[in-house]
C-alpha cells in the first residue's frame, strides 16, 4: 500500500496481515503514518496504489461487506456528548441494521463487560475520559466485528484506564479469536503483543513477534531506537 498527499509520500509499500486472534501492535512515532493507514482501511481515504482486504473482502470492490467486519476506535472521540450512553450505542446499531431487540441485548452485554451498565442512561459528557473510551470500545464491538482497529486509544488516559483497555482487548483476542490492530507510540503497550509492526516515516521496518525483533539482552525500546536510527542513516 502506497499513499501520498500531493507530492508528499506518506506510506511506502506498506504490507502486513492481521490474523484472527492476533493482538498486533502498530508501533510508530507521531507522524509515522498510522492514522493515514487507518483512514485507508476504514475508507475515509481511497487507496491509490495497492489493495486492502478485510478477511478476503476487498475494501474497494466490496466495501459494505468489508466495513461490516470492522470495529473502529478512532484517536479523537466521536461520541455525541449530548446523548446518553445507550443512545450513542443504539445509533451505531441502527447504522449496522440491527433490530432493536438484538441491539438492546448486545448493548447490555458490552456495557456489562466494561462495568458501565449502570451508567447507560447518563449523558456521555458526564463520563470520565477513561469511561468514554470504554463506551467507544463497546460501540466498536456491538456488531461483533472480526477485526478491531484502535488508533492511539490510550492517549490522555491514566494508568488504570490504560491497563483496563489493554487487558480487555487482549482477552477478546483470546475468547473471540478477534483480530486486533492497535496503533500506538507507547512501547510498553507492545510488551504482550502477538506481533509488532514498526512503522517509521511511512515504511514498515519490522513485522514479527517482539522477541524476534529484539537482539540479545536488548529491550524493545532499544530495538525500536536501533531500527529507526538505521532508517534515518
Amino acid at each position: 500500500m502506497c499513499y501520498a498527499f500531493g507530492p508528499r509520500q506518506v506510506l511506502h509499500d506498506v504490507r502486513f496481515a492481521v490474523r484472527p486472534g492476533d493482538f498486533s501492535i502498530l508501533l510508530g512515532l507521531n507522524g509515522a503514518g498510522k492514522t493515514t493507514l487507518f483512514a485507508l482501511i476504514t475508507r475515509l481515504y481511497s487507496a491509490r496504489i495497492g489493495k486492502i482486504s478485510v478477511f478476503g473482502h476487498d475494501i474497494e470492490r466490496d466495501p459494505l461487506t468489508a466495513l461490516a467486519q470492522l470495529g473502529v476506535v478512532f484517536q479523537q472521540s466521536t461520541l455525541d456528548l449530548d446523548l446518553t450512553v445507550e443512545q450513542n450505542l443504539y445509533y451505531h446499531a441502527a447504522l449496522h441494521g440491527m433490530k432493536r431487540s438484538v441491539a438492546k441485548q448486545r448493548i447490555e452485554e458490552e456495557l456489562a463487560r466494561i462495568d458501565l451498565l449502570d451508567r447507560r442512561r447518563d449523558k456521555a459528557r458526564a463520563l470520565s475520559g477513561g469511561q468514554k473510551r470504554r463506551v467507544e470500545l463497546a460501540r466498536a464491538l456491538l456488531h461483533e466485528p472480526s477485526l478491531l482497529l484502535l488508533d492511539e486509544p490510550t492517549v490522555g488516559l491514566d494508568m488504570e484506564s490504560r491497563h483496563f483497555l489493554l487487558q480487555h482487548v487482549q482477552s477478546l483476542c483470546r475468547s473471540r479469536a478477534l483480530g486486533v490492530l492497535w496503533a500506538t507510540h507507547l512501547i510498553d503497550e507492545a510488551a504482550d503483543a502477538s506481533r509488532v509492526i514498526v512503522l517509521h516515516h511511512g515504511r514498515v521496518l519490522a513485522d514479527a513477534p517482539a522477541r524476534d525483533i529484539t537482539q540479545t539482552n536488548e529491550t524493545l525500546k532499544n530495538a525500536f531506537d536501533r531500527l529507526t536510527r538505521k532508517e534515518a542513516a
